[in-house]
């Protein structure tokens, strides 16, 4: 029957769900140190114990020297008990000896029941570690336990506790002990006093978490979370987009009377929420960024400049209080919400922007005599305005017109600059290597202070600076540290580089060079084989006629004729021009080997061969036509 240290042992396992090698592990570990605490033995002596969970006895085996007269019991053994264990062992030998002290039980039992705990808190900590790191971004909902200056502790679930402090609460937003609070896990830190998970509110994906619980359609992906700007406790603004065509997302996430929207305006205590649809028109986006109001122009002046990328929005007169917000608010939002800097203007203040810009921006000049009447116009209708006089709705039509041409002019102008500039960067990239990019400023030979210098300024490679040297080298030498002697280290860097360049440049000609003249001497080949033996088939219908041409000569050339030599072979034949010959007929066996005994004597020129099958005497004949002059043919056989 199994003792009560096996039946706590495994009532705990199962209890706490550790594993069984473990903790068994452990408890050894832990007997063999208060083993040696007990009888002050050496870290360096081995030592070893041993549980029986059957019985719940713990053993332990620690190794001696084996000795005549024992002085020290704890690292010595007489002989007679070492040969016990081990019947060769000598003296001066070490073997390996029970030593369990007498009153040793107790003090296992107080070992073992504080590493069961130390384990048991071990295994409790990793378990809620590694349950809320997956919960990490996602909402939980707790207890609230207590109230501090700094936040609220927060019971949760595996007997967890966890923090909010103030910053990551609402702004004006109260709790009370034993409230039930939904917040989203931000952090979660392994720690010497345990698990520390931190919540908040306010983290613009515990509104995002929010929508996707309330609609449905976020949920599925039917509808997409395309960015969130947020003022915990105040505002925020939603861009959604949909996935499916004849969905609207708005609606989607609005509801039917707004009700899936104002169970999460609710949960984060009245806090605006606009929703608004996303589009891939960074102009048209902006305009709807800005609402509640109306926009009457969306001009992006810098799209292409990185994170500097602006916006000038234009609105009426009326709606630039709104267009800004409170204290700048709405403004705010939407430049988050879009990724642009966005500079608001009224009608008025743009038109007069427009005409400043159209008397002494450059970009604008091609304007200047179409636009002169409507100029002179709108400098009629800024006056009114100034008079304080109300303009009729035509005359700000006519305003927003004017004000549209001019600004959309100067964008093109800008983008044809921009054009011109890359094209211009292309060109100087192309004078210097490719590898000068790949070479830190730090490794390239120039003095240390001065690449120190240069790379504070932001000239990380040799390519950047070869880049700046080439368009502005002046503004090198206005760098602070940078001097004559540092300039003629850089110009003898960027001679070194040009030689570079100038030595891969040769190289390419070289080889293209060493191409050329390969390909011009291989000249293609075209080779035509007859086979050496034919079986003649004799059942087989054999063309009568196979005509064959080499060559071609006009009615007019004289061909002085050789003397009468021996024919040459077909496979000869063949061979002499093999790039014009079309098609060729198969001899058979005999005249094969007939013709293969043939010699080529020199060229000819003007001859035309067929080869036609006699059936009556069962050969291939070679006919040869000859020119004897005038417009006459001989065929020799």
């Amino acid at each position: 029957m199994k003792n009560e240290f096996t039946l706590a042992f495994n009532e705990v396992l199962e209890d706490k769900g550790l594993p069984k090698e473990v903790i068994l592990e452990a408890l050894e570990s832990a007997m063999v140190s208060a083993y040696r605490k007990s009888v002050n033995a050496s870290n360096e002596q081995p030592i070893e114990a041993k549980i029986d969970l059957e019985t719940g006895k713990v053993t332990i085996y620690a190794q001696k020297e084996v000795v005549e007269v024992v002085e020290n019991n704890i690292t010595e053994v007489e002989l007679e008990t070492a040969r016990k264990v081990e019947p060769e062992a000598q003296l001066g030998d070490l073997v390996v000896v029970e030593s369990t002290p007498g009153d040793f039980g107790r003090v296992a039992a107080s070992t073992a029941r504080q590493v069961i705990q130390q384990r048991i808190r071990d295994a409790e900590r990793k378990a809620q570690i590694s349950y809320y790191e997956k919960q990490l971004g996602e909402i939980v909902s707790g207890v609230v336990q207590a109230i501090g200056a700094a936040g609220l502790t927060i019971g949760l679930e595996l007997k967890t506790e966890a923090t909010m402090p103030r910053k990551e609460m609402i702004t004006n937003e109260h709790f009370h002990i034993h409230e039930r609070v939904r917040a989203l896990v931000a952090d979660v830190k392994d720690s010497p006093r345990g698990p520390q998970i931190i919540l908040s509110r306010t983290h613009r994906d515990f509104l995002r978490r929010l929508l996707e619980n309330e609609v449905p359609e976020i949920f599925h992906g039917i509808v997409e979370i395309r960015s969130i700007a947020r003022e915990p406790g105040d505002r925020a603004k939603v861009a959604v987009s949909a996935t499916q065509q004849g969905i609207d997302p708005v609606g989607a996430c609005v509801g039917i009377r707004g009700v899936r929207i104002q169970a999460i305006v609710k949960e984060l205590h009245d806090e605006k929420i606009d929703v608004i649809e996303w589009n891939p028109d960074p102009a048209v986006f902006i305009a709807k960024a800005i609402s509640p109001a109306r926009v009457s122009g969306v001009y992006l002046t810098d799209q292409h400049s990185g994170n500097a990328k602006t916006a000038t929005v234009v609105v009426p007169e009326d709606q630039l209080s709104l267009a800004i917000g409170r204290i700048g608010q709405n403004a705010r939002l939407a430049a988050k919400l879009t990724g642009w800097r966005i500079d608001i203007k009224s009608l008025p203040e743009a038109a007069a922007d427009a005409l400043q810009k159209l008397a002494t921006d450059p970009a604008v000049e091609a304007l200047k005599e179409s636009e002169h009447d409507n100029a002179l116009r709108i400098e009629e209708l800024l006056a009114r305005k100034e008079e304080g006089k109300p303009l009729s709705p035509e005359e700000y039509d006519q305003m927003a017109k004017f004000v549209d041409r001019v600004e959309r002019k100067s964008i093109a102008k800008s983008e044809e600059q921009r054009k011109q500039e890359l094209e211009k960067l292309a060109e100087i990239k192309k004078q210097i290597p490719a590898s000068a990019f790949e070479l830190n400023i730090l490794d390239s030979g120039l003095p240390e202070h001065v690449a120190v210098i240069l790379q504070e300024a932001g000239y990380f490679s040799v390519g950047d600076l070869a880049m700046q040297v080439k368009q502005d080298p002046d503004l090198i030498l206005g760098i602070n540290g940078i001097g004559i002697r540092a300039m003629e280290s850089i110009h003898e860097l960027m001679a070194a580089l040009d030689k570079q360049l100038a030595d891969e440049q040769a190289a390419l000609v070289k080889q293209a060079e060493e191409t050329a003249e390969e390909m011009e001497v291989l000249e293609p080949v075209s080779e035509i084989e007859l086979p050496a033996e034919v079986d003649v088939v004799p059942s087989v219908e054999v063309e009568p006629v196979l005509d064959v041409t080499v060559g071609e000569t006009s009615s007019t050339e004289t061909i002085e004729e050789p003397e009468p030599e021996k024919e040459p072979s077909l496979e000869e034949l063949f061979t002499l021009r093999p790039e014009v010959l079309d098609t060729a007929g198969l001899l058979d066996d005999d005249e094969a080997e007939e013709s293969g005994k043939a010699k080529k004597k020199g060229k000819k020129k003007g001859k035309s061969v067929v080869v036609t099958y006699d059936p009556d005497r069962d050969l291939t004949v070679v006919q040869k036509k000859h020119k004897r002059g005038g417009n006459d043919w001989d065929w020799d056989e």
